[in-house]
């Protein structure tokens, strides 16, 4: 269903509003961003493309839309971009080290960052020139914290407009919502991705565990020993071998009609 630009701005103007009218179509769009970045996007890629349409749908004159994700060791990249020019705008920024997109991307940088006419900005001499001669003269950056925790990653929400002048106070508090999500979407799919790993792990220890014993109990059928003596068996010949010992246990677990594990030291 299309929406009037009057809902636009009416909706618009809610967000700043202490009142309670009736959410319209903006806050339905938050409202559905919010479900499916917290549902049904379970990699951190799939959340930032998700992000950065919103954006290109809900804030008015933005033309493009990027990421910058800072690495830890200080690096900067742009994972996510609506096109081809994004990524070549946020390249001139981590290339001549300013910007807003590289100042909010810092763990210590602004909230926001952003030019009303970014080709006459004193702030970023080297910058601003190149990205108004590309053609776009406004730019709007929102910082992205998705780990609070050290070492701490970073980033920013980054947003170009060809019009001059194309950012006012409700893009930009539309920009921090946005930010926002993405943060909220992205630390909730590194807990995703972090308990998947710690099961994953978990996993393979219950299975190198329950394959050891298995081995184990074919050394003590076939030479009488007791589980200490199969275990130590085991752990010398995974080291005469230089093999895991999970491995040669399974190996010995799934072919032990076939092989068995030679006698060592003192054995008989």
């Amino acid at each position: 269903m299309s929406v009037s630009e009057e809902e636009w701005a009416r909706d618009r103007a809610w967000f700043g509003q202490d009142g309670a009218p009736a959410p319209g179509p903006l806050a339905g769009q938050f409202a559905d961003l919010t479900r499916t970045l917290l549902d049904v996007t379970p990699t951190v890629g799939g959340v930032l493309k998700l992000v950065v349409g919103a954006a290109v749908a809900i804030i008015p004159d933005a033309d493009l839309v990027s990421v910058t994700l800072r690495d830890t060791d200080g690096r900067f990249h742009t994972p996510v971009e609506t096109d081809p020019v994004a990524l070549e705008l946020d390249r001139l920024q981590y290339e001549h080290g300013e910007g807003p997109c590289v100042e909010s991307a810092r763990p210590d940088g602004p909230a926001v960052g952003w030019s009303q006419d970014v080709g006459h900005d004193p702030r970023w001499p080297s910058f601003g020139p190149a990205a108004a001669g590309h053609g776009y003269h406004s730019v709007l950056a929102t910082a992205l914290l998705p780990d609070a925790r050290p070492p701490r990653q970073s980033g920013a929400l980054n947003i170009y407009s060809r019009t001059p002048g194309a950012f006012d106070s409700q893009a930009i508090d539309t920009a921090l919502l946005l930010a926002t999500h993405a943060s909220l979407a992205l630390a909730h799919t590194e807990a995703l991705a972090s308990a998947e790993l710690e099961a994953e792990h978990l996993r393979r220890a219950i299975d190198s565990r329950d394959v050891i014993g298995q081995a184990k109990g074919i050394l003590m059928q076939r030479r009488g020993i007791t589980a200490d003596e199969a275990f130590d068996v085991l752990r010398r010949t995974s080291q005469d071998l230089n093999v895991k010992l999970a491995d040669l246990a399974r190996t010995l677990a799934t072919r032990h009609t076939e092989i068995d594990v030679p006698v060592s030291g003192g054995e008989g």
